[in-house]
């Protein structure tokens, strides 16, 4: 070989050995992760980094691979990092702040694996999390500070998503003892400031709602909490409507994205195949629409209506907000441990303030989903007329009452529906209100539903007690027999009302026969069985009394088959000789309350939200080259 390839293979070896060059501000986080205080050598030290672009995914990895013992080592450089973080928040310049953030919800982000702590040989526990904790007061008020300050809508943004992380930090926020500290400097004002101006909600709306509703959710069941208690007394209008609008546009824009998903589904074979190949590789989408949408919009929605009586007059004016929810909102079943289900819209609707403001005559514009079944036709686009609100949900708990009669039962959010139906007769016979509502529809859905539960009986009674839902069912009827001439429109109405216990008596003997079977042996149901025989007594003395009369009247008539009007006329004529008997407590129900029963089922809702905030939000969405331009802007 000679010299020149000689020196040519070496020139290569050698340059192939040499590694990149890291740039500055990498350098800078090796040196803070390092024993030495970076500072020493360099007065300037933290003010040159953060005028330096983060570089997030390298300092993410370099606080990933530090453990207990190299925190340990470390700890006065991390804890120098966290204050000067704070204080840079505090300066003039603009990307310093900005700059600041990124590396603080780097380093919050990770505060959960650095509190993991470890049993040293002296027995000492150690934590560095004790820091950050100390220095979060300053932490909280800077932040106050830049959220209601004038500065950029991005820094603005990124305050928002920096606090979103640190409120998501442990699953359970109620452990979260930054939170503490979140408490104590309230952030509160600020978010109603957010939410009051158009200009700043309709950037920040969504962020601050989510805030706001993590933030009441913080040990709600365990102290006093002064979000809940400062929001119960909002009375600020624009505040108020402003909070609904959030509301009212998430859930707006997830209806328009649920339906044209739902429209690339119908679209034939090909398109199905597409949408179900494309949904292997694009379900985060889906599960950030179902998931960030349904779960924290409504909840920020039910603590509204739920801890603020005037937040109910944002109802009244922006009428579609509420039952902008579709049918598709009920099938939203997060579980709580217990495997209880239910969606957040039903606590909405049972609260007694709400009620008396679904029923007044204003008229409503009010579009529901109707999901596709085999056994009925789509329902063609057409105009719908204007109703009270109260009718929107009615035709929502009928819809989700057929829609719903599966293998996997949902009892929960059945016996939910149920109870809300009830309360709203019962709010009607009280204040004497006569809707006028297509009530046959449904009587229809309830008897349909009980003869579901009798051809599943032997497999529903393996996981429920479907005879509780039974006497709900029953107990409907009998308040419209009971009660409905304080309630129903019409006379008429009431005529219908037994045309359709006749028309389905075979449903209402069967039920009976079923019931009368398991309350006369020994069993499990025997009891619960026994309450369904006892409240069937004037349903069943409406189709004694008028069966063998309508038989009567074919056969002299000559008739084999009567319409509706003939049975109509039967029922007109006989009314006089029917006894029932009187029943008590129909108009009684159970008063809501959140604690003790419903609070597992919210702090795993709190959970599932935690999860996904903390998954979704991220700091490092804008370049600096955007966050200069907008300064200067403002300049």
């Amino acid at each position: 070989m000679s010299q020149v390839e000689k020196k040519a293979g070496l020139l290569r070896r050698t340059s192939s050995s040499k590694k990149p060059l890291k740039e500055k501000v990498v350098l800078m986080y090796d040196e803070i992760f390092a024993k030495e205080d970076p500072a020493k050598n360099n007065p300037r030290f933290w003010d040159e980094l953060f005028l330096m672009k983060v570089n997030l995914e390298y300092l993410e990895s370099k606080l990933e691979s530090v453990d207990g013992e190299e925190v340990q080592r470390i700890q006065d450089n991390i804890n120098s990092l966290f204050h000067h973080c704070v204080q840079a928040l505090g300066e003039e310049h603009q990307i310093k702040v900005v700059n600041a953030l990124q590396v603080t919800e780097a380093q919050e982000d990770h505060i959960d694996s650095h509190r993991q702590v470890t049993v040293l040989n002296s027995g000492r526990v150690y934590s560095c999390h004790g820091f950050f904790l100390f220095l979060s007061q300053d932490l909280m008020e800077r932040l106050d500070s830049l959220l209601c300050g004038d500065g950029s809508e991005s820094l603005k943004s990124l305050c928002l998503k920096l606090l979103l992380c640190l409120v998501t930090v442990t699953d359970n926020i109620s452990q979260n003892t930054i939170l503490e500290y979140v408490m104590i400097n309230s952030i509160f004002e600020a978010i109603l400031q957010i939410l009051s101006e158009v200009s700043s909600r309709g950037q920040h709306g969504y962020d601050a709602v989510v805030l706001l509703a993590l933030l009441v959710n913080y040990r709600k069941y365990e102290s006093v909490n002064p979000y809940i208690v400062k929001l119960s007394i909002v009375d600020d209008e624009p505040t108020l409507d402003g909070m609904g609008m959030v509301v009212h546009q998430a859930l707006t824009e997830y209806n328009r994205q649920y339906k044209d998903k739902e429209e690339e589904n119908q679209g034939g074979f090909f398109s199905t195949l597409t949408s179900m190949v494309g949904s292997m590789f694009i379900a985060d989408a889906d599960e950030k629409l179902s998931v960030q949408t349904n779960e924290a919009i409504l909840l920020a929605l039910y603590e509204a209506v739920h801890l603020n009586r005037n937040f109910i007059t944002v109802l009244a004016q922006v009428r579609n907000m509420t039952f902008s929810l579709c049918a598709c909102v009920l099938t939203f079943t997060p579980k709580t441990p217990e495997g209880k289900t239910d969606p957040p819209f039903t606590h909405i609707c049972v609260g007694a303030t709400f009620l008396q403001h679904l029923h007044p005559p204003q008229m409503s514009l009010v579009n529901l989903h109707r999901m596709p079944m085999r056994h009925r036709k789509k329902a063609a686009d057409k105009n719908i007329p204007s109703r009270p609100l109260v009718c929107a949900v009615l035709d929502l708990m009928v819809e989700f009452i057929v829609t719903h009669m599966m293998k996997e039962f949902p009892m929960d959010l059945y016996l939910r529906c149920v109870q809300i139906i009830h309360k709203l007769l019962c709010y009607q016979k009280k204040c004497r209100i006569r809707l006028h509502y297509t009530w046959r529809e449904l009587w229809s859905a309830l008897i349909n539903l009980l003869k579901f539960l009798l051809s599943n009986e032997t497999t529903l009674l393996a996981k429920h007690n479907i005879f509780y839902l039974a006497l709900l069912v029953v107990n409907l009827f009998n308040m419209f027999i009971t009660y409905g001439d304080t309630f129903l429109p019409t006379s008429n109405s009431y005529d219908e009302l037994y045309y359709e216990i006749v028309r389905m008596h075979q449903v209402l003997d069967n039920l009976y026969c079923m019931v009368l079977r398991v309350s006369t042996n020994t069993g499990q149901w025997k009891e619960a069985a026994s309450k369904v025989t006892h409240a069937l007594v004037n349903v069943r003395a409406i189709i004694n009394h008028f069966n063998p009369k309508i038989e009567s009247y074919a056969a002299v008539n000559h008739i084999s088959q009567l319409s509706e009007e003939q049975v109509l006329e039967v029922v007109r004529s006989n009314y006089d000789t029917l006894t029932l008997k009187l029943q008590d407590g129909l108009d009684q129900f159970e008063r809501y309350s959140e604690q003790p029963k419903e609070a597992a089922f919210f702090k795993e809702l709190v959970r599932s939200i935690s999860l996904n905030v903390r998954k979704n939000v991220s700091l490092n969405t804008l370049s600096q080259d955007v966050l200069l331009k907008e300064f200067s802007t403002i300049s």
